[in-house]
């Protein structure tokens, strides 16, 4: 009996010996460890690269509003007269003439002065005014401090004016509330001496 189970075991020993001689040496902790890691980070790079990356959109460039153009105002002059910024008897007087032809005229420095009739022929109320308009031989110029002469209808009135050239002007008033206005040149010359008219009409000044 023992004879036929002998040859048994001898079979199965040398099959184990066999088996035995052809298995693969095992592993360590540490190379376990390591390959797992390895393996992981692989893995990781594989997901990563297999996700498509998303190509961001450049920012659309929001034009910047064009400033618009600033239009400096062009200030005009007042039509209306500022009386204020007119020089009184007293300032112009102070300033001594000296050729300021818009301040009053300094008569005692104009030099000698003769008379001068106005007559007033309008046919209504007239209020003269009378201006030297350049400086005259010794430097004087500027308008009456008297002005405005007022003369009724039909009137005369002398006044003494020194030697020079003025400009008339006549604001008149007429009958029924009708108004007009007359204007005109003379020259009160040096050599004259004689009583000369200077003449309102309706619409212009005259001298005779």
């Amino acid at each position: 009996m023992i004879r036929k189970i002998f040859p048994v075991f001898v079979a199965l020993a040398l099959f184990v010996t066999a088996c035995g001689q052809q298995a693969e040496p095992t592993m360590s902790p540490e190379e376990v460890q390591g390959t797992a890691v390895a393996a992981a980070w692989t893995m990781v790079a594989m997901t990563q690269a297999a996700i498509p990356t998303a190509t961001p959109i450049p920012p659309t460039e929001t034009p910047s509003p064009t400033p618009l153009p600033t239009f400096t105002p062009v200030v005009l002059p007042s039509p209306t007269t500022d009386f204020a910024l007119l020089p009184t008897a007293t300032q112009a007087a102070s300033s001594g003439g000296g050729g300021l032809c818009s301040g009053i005229l300094n008569m005692a420095e104009a030099g000698p002065q003769s008379n001068v009739r106005l007559e007033n022929k309008s046919g209504g109320t007239a209020s003269v005014s009378l201006f030297m308009y350049a400086p005259n031989a010794f430097g004087q110029c500027g308008s009456m401090a008297s002005n405005p002469y007022v003369l009724t209808k039909g009137a005369t009135l002398v006044v003494s004016l020194p030697k020079g050239n003025y400009y008339a002007y006549a604001w008149i008033t007429f009958s029924g509330g009708k108004v007009g206005s007359a204007e005109g040149y003379f020259v009160n010359k040096i050599a004259d001496d004689h009583l000369f008219p200077v003449v309102v009409q309706e619409t212009f000044i005259i001298s005779k």
